[in-house]
């Protein structure tokens, strides 16, 4: 004798919890706050940056001939740091997750997680007692032996205080933020993959490279993302570091330098008043601007991985 099954109570039926409902109330209302508070911080800068976008500058000069220096810059830093940053992220976190012995990977783990809770003024003060000094005589041997190259043109910079500094700065800043999240992604790499490779054969990194690294890519790409947007708004650690000029130059070595966007705001800012804070506030709407366009970028990146690598 066979018993019928239960009819199926479809999900819509289900009766509301009250905890079901006010998660569901709370949820809302915090998804609407952020788009909220988005737009708000989008009006209150356009607002503010109108009167210098349309309107005399002091300097009889037009807003954007005046902003594209400190944007290049801002641009030209956080790429240089991405540069070094995200290869050595990427090789700290394959060496934890599947190189170092259990007991050396957990104290690595804890000295990365660490060095993202360090203030940047202290990032700042690193860069322009140690590093600075210490890279100074590196520029001077690079400015005279590969004085042909763009890069590294004459007179080389006698405090050390330039633009590659300010990026070995960054780099070091964004590398605890991009390592930790590589991390979590490289060990949620299903095992069995990691293990039919060996078996097939593989050796440890044609194993990483077949299953780990395909597998991590959109989380890859989604922490290098979140640590560009950490390197293109950093502040007080390049604003103590780079001796700025408010140039357009792509020497590293110089000391003719560009400034960014959210330094020069914090230098000038202070002391601004009348037409100067619209400026300061239009190039922080310039930067808003780039990060917004950055994270479109990324996520339009990261869900073509993903249906790619879904195939």
């Amino acid at each position: 004798m066979t018993t019928a099954a239960p009819p199926a109570v479809s999900r819509a039926a289900a009766p509301n919890r009250p905890a079901d409902v006010v998660f569901k109330a709370i949820s809302t209302i915090a998804g609407v706050l952020i788009l909220v508070a988005l737009a708000g911080v989008a009006i209150f800068l356009v607002a503010q940056a109108v009167p210098a976008i349309i309107g005399p500058l002091p300097e009889d000069d037009s807003f954007w001939a005046w902003v594209w220096p400190l944007t290049f810059g801002t641009l030209w830093s956080a790429f240089l740091a991405m540069i070094m940053a995200v290869p050595v992220a990427i090789a700290i976190a394959l060496f934890i997750t599947h190189f170092a012995p259990r007991r050396l990977a957990a104290v690595l783990g804890s000295a990365i997680d660490l060095l993202a809770a360090v203030p940047s003024v202290i990032y700042g003060l690193w860069g322009i007692t140690v590093l600075a000094p210490f890279m100074q005589p590196a520029y001077t041997w690079l400015a005279d032996n590969l004085g042909w190259i763009p890069l590294f043109t004459p007179p080389a910079s006698g405090t050390g205080r330039t633009i590659l500094t300010a990026s070995i700065v960054l780099a070091v800043m964004v590398l605890p933020i991009i390592t930790a999240l590589t991390r979590e992604i490289f060990l949620q790499t299903p095992r069995l993959n990691e293990e039919a490779s060996l078996a097939l054969g593989a050796t440890r990194w044609e194993m990483i490279t077949m299953a780990v690294l395909p597998h991590g890519r959109s989380g890859i790409i989604a922490s290098s993302i979140l640590g560009l947007g950490r390197a293109l708004g950093e502040t007080m650690a390049v604003a103590m570091v780079l001796a700025s000029a408010g140039v357009v130059s792509f020497v590293l070595v110089g000391s003719q330098n560009p400034s960014t966007i959210a330094a020069n705001i914090a230098l000038r800012f202070p002391e601004a008043h009348g037409i100067t804070v619209n400026m300061l506030i239009g190039s922080g709407l310039v930067l808003f601007a780039i990060t917004l366009l950055v994270n479109a970028v990324s996520r339009w990146i990261i869900a073509r991985t993903t249906v790619d690598g879904g195939r």
